[in-house]
């Protein structure tokens, strides 16, 4: 498919900042939006609104409810861009949406969450996308299954030419309360030590479901060295058609990202690196010390198999679990943090003894 958008890159260098409605809703809305953010721009040294955001589809869970206004609200964000000059992104789910946006000068795509799990469709859109040279943002699945979720990055920066980043909007766990999707900003930290060459946005919006819990998060964000933000701004979020929750007006949008703390990466003070050097001894101390556990639960493991004697007795690991979560109580340490860390050893633990005894 030939490249006919309008290309919009994007950069490391600074905080990217996607923003506008949920929805679509009307041309009178997407107006009021962009005009907000022509004004907000200009008002000052602050993070600017880089891409106006609006969904035109909206995959929905369940029949019945508000699915977007469709090709017709392409035109609407087409007036956006040429009255307010704003970059334009929407979220595209199948090859007629990537058409549709193409032939009416849509900059930026990014893909659902549902979307992203399935390989099919990433594979069909990305196909769509061939050659183009438009930013392409990928949202994490609904699953937290990092493999799936850089699969997804893959297929399609196998086939664009422009830039493929991806946006954090949170997990659908059973129980995400407080949140509508929870966080888990363990398989962050592990896309951005895995691939630090991935532009990561944090979508608080998603994430939370409620506007109260957007400015923590989104601080979260940023406080992990995520490269930008995508939020969801409504002129009037509670007449929202779709998810009024976790929209903010404009007087709420501006406190939230006023408010933002911008940390200093750079972190190279004496004491701090004083402070590293001992945690590096430190770090060393515990490999040294695991590894010595490890020899020494392989001789239990010689000896149980020389007795007949079954790798796990529940009531000497249970006594084990009681009696060093009280001692990491008394050390102030958190005692699921400790249950987890010995959940781990004993697994590994358990593996060297099953090898033994297989042994011949």
């Amino acid at each position: 498919m030939p490249d006919t958008g309008n290309p919009t890159s994007f950069s490391k260098k600074r905080l990217t900042l996607i923003a506008g409605p949920c929805s679509a809703e009307s041309g009178e809305q997407v107006l009021a939006v962009a005009e907000f953010f022509s004004r907000y721009n200009a008002s000052g040294p602050r993070l600017p609104v880089d891409v106006f955001r609006a969904g035109v589809w909206k995959p929905r869970t369940r029949p019945g409810s508000f699915e977007g206004m469709g090709e017709p609200a392409l035109a609407w964000l087409a007036d956006v861009k040429k009255t307010y000059h704003f970059p334009l992104a929407t979220e595209v789910a199948n090859v007629k949406h990537v058409e549709s946006c193409l032939k009416y000068g849509i900059d930026q795509f990014w893909i659902g969450a549902r979307t992203t799990g399935n390989p099919f469709l990433m594979e069909e859109i990305s196909r769509a996308l061939q050659g183009c040279s438009h930013p392409v943002w990928i949202k994490n699945p609904i699953s937290p299954d990092l493999p799936l979720w850089l699969g997804a990055v893959e297929r399609v920066a196998k086939y664009v030419r422009g830039p493929v980043g991806a946006v954090h909007r949170g997990f659908g766990m059973y129980n995400s309360m407080p949140y509508r999707n929870t966080p888990l900003w363990e398989i962050v930290v592990e896309l951005k030590q895995k691939h630090p060459d991935i532009p990561l946005l944090c979508d608080p919006s998603h994430m939370g479901g409620k506007r109260e819990f957007l400015r923590e998060l989104a601080q979260s964000g940023l406080d992990l060295e995520m490269d930008g933000l995508m939020l969801e701004v409504h002129p009037f979020p509670d007449r929202a058609l779709s998810d009024a929750s976790q929209q903010l007006d404009f007087g709420q949008f501006e406190s939230l990202v006023d408010g933002l703390v911008f940390r200093n990466a750079d972190c190279s003070s004496t004491k701090i690196n004083g402070i590293r050097h001992i945690l590096d001894d430190v770090d060393d101390s515990l490999v040294r010390l695991l590894a010595h556990r490890m020899q020494l639960v392989k001789e239990l493991g010689q000896l149980k198999k020389e007795g007949n004697i079954s790798v796990l007795q529940f009531g000497r690991w249970n006594e084990v679990v009681r009696r060093v979560t009280e001692l990491a109580k008394g050390q102030g340490l958190d005692e699921e943090f400790i249950r987890r860390i010995l959940n781990c050893i004993h697994s590994e633990a358990i593996r060297l003894q099953k090898d033994i005894l297989r042994e011949s």
